[in-house]
């Protein structure tokens, strides 16, 4: 059914604060309706907002519930799913506004429910028992939430995307919505747990109090729909003699913003909660690469910046590395000719070939091997860069300049339109219109790479030449499809590169002759014309 007719079918309380807005369903005193203020579908500000949290019999429910259950086998009346609660009192939960809820089961318990929020997306949840009776009852708190997974895949080899947690010496678990359907309930017993669904950007997460002895669980829903879940915890049994008692719950519920999640993993004292951001296996890569273009972006303002100067510092710090590369370079340049004279005089001698080839480098010094290090070098960058984008908030919809607006998203220019003169798009063609997006960037980087690749020494290799010529081609229209910032990067490294190589190969008096060639170039074309 729709959103909207769902959210109708229960008295509500409202939610609003500067981060969220919402509501909370008194059937079952469940969060159920939570909106994300400040981000939207598109990078259109008046895009409808990030819906996180929908209600059941809703078209994707998901949502938080939580409460108490009878495992001693006694007849004690406990809300459930579709208890109808009173709110004490009226107004909206927000900042320094809580909300109270009650429900008296008719035997002599009134039990309450205290909703209270802070500036952030942390929800924090009292429940208390009044036990008016003249015995001790035993109940067990629980806490739970519930999804619909997602209809695309929930996880790839660049980010997971499904049931999460950190389950005391377990470690972390990522239990899959597959594996879930296959295996249906895994449990684990332990303290130091927090557990929940993890998206792309958003996610929801249990917190109970990290001391606590509970039994955690992930479980695919036995329902009509097969794609249902659940994350659940359940504490110790309490006693709850005459009087008034009960235990604390935290949900999180929000976008995965780096210094809020960090933020609470310290000051919950949670065990590694910053692992809700999928960091990789090359932790120790992407999240000082992220502290890196953060800290700069705080100063000027802009990630693209930001992302042109990380470049810049990374060029310096490698320059001694990268310095011994392109002297090499310059070396085995200045040799190209008697390379090229022994390779015509043992023409039909391979093995003479290489060994007069090997004499030579050792006699001059040069390890043609050393060329590749710029290369190398900027392999971990760019997959720590990659990642960055791909995975943080952060990067969401974050502008740079002109038409780039989504730094994490492709350049939405095309060249195969003329970048929107013509009123098509090639994209749509059948078979190879997903490989027709090129954009102004992609091109640039592409030009770059050629550049960067005409300094170097060309292969005497008639397979390995055509190969190389090719490269930069071939990589214009595969990175085409990623995120704009890194397409960015590659183009800025590589004029980077291509400066840093002629100022050295000029120092170490081998010509230039990358000018001189396109010159004659065009002189030969406009002659043939």
């Amino acid at each position: 059914m729709a959103r909207e007719t769902a959210l109708g079918r229960s008295a509500r309380v409202e939610i609003e604060t500067p981060t969220l807005h919402g509501s909370i369903s008194l059937k079952g005193a469940r969060i159920d309706d939570l909106a994300l203020v400040h981000f939207h579908k598109t990078v259109d500000p008046h895009s409808p907002e990030i819906i996180l949290f929908s209600p059941p019999r809703s078209a994707a429910p998901y949502y938080a519930e939580f409460g108490w259950t009878d495992s001693t086998g006694t007849t004690i009346a406990v809300p459930g799913p579709e208890t109808e609660w009173k709110q004490d009192g009226n107004g909206a939960l927000g900042v320094d506004h809580p909300v109270t809820l009650n429900w008296n089961n008719g035997n002599g318990v009134v039990f309450r429910r205290t909703f209270s929020i802070d500036h952030n997306y942390l929800f924090t949840v009292e429940d208390r028992i009044e036990n008016r009776t003249a015995r001790s009852i035993t109940l067990d708190p629980y806490g739970e939430i519930l999804r619909q997974a997602p209809a695309r895949p929930s996880s790839s080899y660049l980010l997971y995307e499904g049931p999460t947690g950190v389950l005391g010496k377990q470690g972390l678990q990522h239990i899959s919505y597959k594996e879930l359907d296959k295996r249906k309930l895994l449990k684990f017993d332990d303290t130091d747990v927090w557990l929940g669904f993890t998206d792309k950007y958003w996610a929801s997460a249990l917190l109970p109090d990290p001391n606590a002895h509970l039994e955690a669980g992930f479980s695919a829903q036995a329902t009509d729909d097969p794609n249902s879940y659940q994350v659940t915890y359940l504490l110790d049994p309490q006693t709850i003699r005459p009087g008034d008692t009960g235990h604390d719950a935290r949900l999180f519920a929000g976008p995965k913003v780096v210094s809020i999640i960090d933020h609470y993993n310290r000051d919950l004292h949670l065990d590694h909660f910053d692992l809700m951001i999928d960091w990789g296996w090359f932790s120790f890569l992407t999240k000082p690469m992220f502290a890196v273009i953060d800290s700069i972006f705080q100063v000027v303002g802009n990630f693209g910046l930001a992302i042109l100067l990380v470049t810049v510092a990374i060029k310096i710090i490698f320059f001694p590395l990268a310095r011994k590369s392109y002297v090499a370079m310059a070396k085995m340049k200045a040799l190209q000719p008697q390379v090229q004279a022994i390779r015509d005089r043992y023409s039909n001698d391979k093995a003479m070939q290489q060994q007069t080839l090997m004499e030579l480098y050792r006699k001059e010094k040069v390890n043609p091997a050393t060329g590749c290090l710029p290369m190398l070098l900027q392999a971990p960058v760019f997959f720590s860069l990659y990642k960055v984008l791909f995975i943080t908030i952060e990067m969401r919809h974050a502008p740079f300049f002109g038409w780039i607006q989504d730094l994490s998203a492709p350049d939405p220019t095309n060249m195969f339109n003329l970048f929107g003169l013509l009123p098509f798009n090639p994209e749509g063609l059948p078979l190879i219109g997903s490989h027709l997006q090129v954009g102004v960037w992609p091109l640039v980087m592409g030009v770059t790479m050629w550049l960067q690749m005409r300094l170097n020494p060309q292969s005497a290799d008639p397979n390995q030449k055509l190969i190389f010529n090719w490269m930069p081609v071939v990589f214009t229209f595969m990175l085409a499809k990623f995120p704009a910032g890194l397409v960015i990067y590659w183009a800025w490294n590589n004029l980077l590169s291509v400066i840093q190589q002629i100022v050295i190969m000029n120092r170490h008096g081998t010509k230039v002759e990358l000018l001189d060639n396109l010159r004659l170039r065009l002189v030969r074309r406009w002659k043939q014309g």
